[in-house]
């Protein structure tokens, strides 16, 4: 008979050494030199702010809400999702996890934007305000959801059943989703996003080859050179003229400086609990927002185990998870009190960043953190660098 397993063993499936760190350069437990750490945050910053930015640009418009409106919801959507990665990281899963905007609350928002569509209001600011109230009504009552399959360990039993069969279709689904969301946005400025998508995948696969030490620069800091020099090619478009006679769509879409965010943002603002006023509860929206905290869950229980694969840790055991999904739903009802828009969720994107510059460290995702909360409050910094 084999010996009995040790006491404080791992329970579950396991992955040999040689196989969690194949092409790893630190785990989640080592840290690289505080320079590149800074620069690596920074980096996960500028994922993340991608999809932040997509959501609200979409959203707000749809509420009645103007180009001020949009750069508060961006400041707000940052601020929260500074502060759900931090709890998650230190309290909760403890993975290199970043806790972002979640296009899983799309459907659920737009049903209850499609709701006020009809109602009469005095102006379209009082619409899009009393909109975002309903929005934090709903997210305070179903995060109850959450937290309570969280904290009770249902959600632990449940994750037994989570075999690789399960898990993979999980996270190609929500990898593929987020296909639809921002791929066709490329066609409104195909002179900026093709270039990039084309000097990214150049720069990762064939320009690194070419010096060991190119190698190592570019797999970890590409993304932040290919954004560079977009944005540098973008500016020259725009200062010769290329978009003067365009469309305004393809103005919003291309130029660097159509998107009135400067000019509508103040230089200091800190988001606050119930900056809209009284939260508004209706139960056909609570019961639709619901849907989207289970549809969370499950992406966000596929993620962290995508990030402990690609960060060189142990397969989440259930007790583990169960206190994440719990501390998912703190985080929903803190999304609620401050007025975000939408819910949070592990951000795949930033998970796939991981697997791209091969650095796994906790404590790089803690420090991009620092940019989250710098940029939420100072957003005029914010909007000059990222105006769209």
């Amino acid at each position: 008979m084999p010996p009995p397993p040790p006491l404080g063993g791992p329970r579950g499936p396991v992955f040999h050494p040689h196989e969690q760190l194949h092409q790893l350069h630190y785990c989640i437990h080592s840290n690289p030199p505080w320079p590149q750490a800074i620069i690596l945050a920074f980096q996960h910053y500028i994922v993340m702010l991608g999809s932040t930015v997509l959501i609200a640009s979409t959203l707000v418009p749809l509420m009645g809400g103007n180009n001020g409106d949009k750069g508060r919801v961006i400041q707000t959507l940052l601020f929260m999702a500074g502060v759900n990665t931090l709890l998650q990281t230190l309290l909760g899963a403890r993975l290199p996890t970043v806790m972002g905007a979640s296009f899983a609350f799309f459907i659920p928002v737009m049903s209850i934007v499609n709701d006020f569509s009809d109602k009469t209001f005095t102006s379209e600011h009082a619409r899009f305000v009393y909109t975002m109230r309903a929005v934090q009504g709903s997210l305070m009552v179903s995060s109850v959801i959450n937290i309570f399959l969280g904290y009770s360990r249902v959600w632990g039993n449940l994750t037994r059943f989570f075999s690789p069969v399960v898990l993979v279709p999980v996270v190609c689904v929500v990898g593929l989703g987020l296909f639809m969301r921002g791929f066709p946005q490329l066609a409104n400025c195909v002179e900026i996003g093709l270039p990039m998508l084309i000097l990214l995948v150049i720069g990762q696969q064939y320009l690194k080859r070419i010096h060991p030490r190119a190698e190592l620069i570019l797999e970890r800091f590409g993304l932040l050179f290919c954004v560079a020099i977009i944005w540098a090619f973008a500016g020259i478009l725009t200062v010769a003229g290329a978009y003067k006679n365009a469309m305004e769509q393809t103005k919003r879409s291309c130029s660097v400086d159509h998107s009135y965010l400067i000019s509508s943002s103040p230089w200091i603002r800190i988001p606050y609990p119930f900056q809209w006023g009284p939260p508004v509860f209706r139960a056909s929206h609570v019961f639709g927002m619901m849907g989207a905290v289970l549809v969370t869950s499950a992406e966000s229980t596929g993620t962290f185990f995508a990030a402990a694969r690609l960060a060189g840790a142990t397969p989440p055991p259930p007790h583990v998870l169960s206190r994440s999904i719990g501390l998912q739903g703190i985080s929903l009802l803190l999304d609620g009190l401050f007025g975000a828009a939408v819910g949070t969720t592990a951000s795949v994107e930033n998970v796939g960043l991981i697997g791209l510059t091969h650095i796994g460290s906790r404590r790089v995702v803690q420090i991009s953190t620092a940019f989250m909360f710098f940029f939420s409050i100072f957003g005029l910094f914010l909007f000059f660098y990222f105006p769209h």
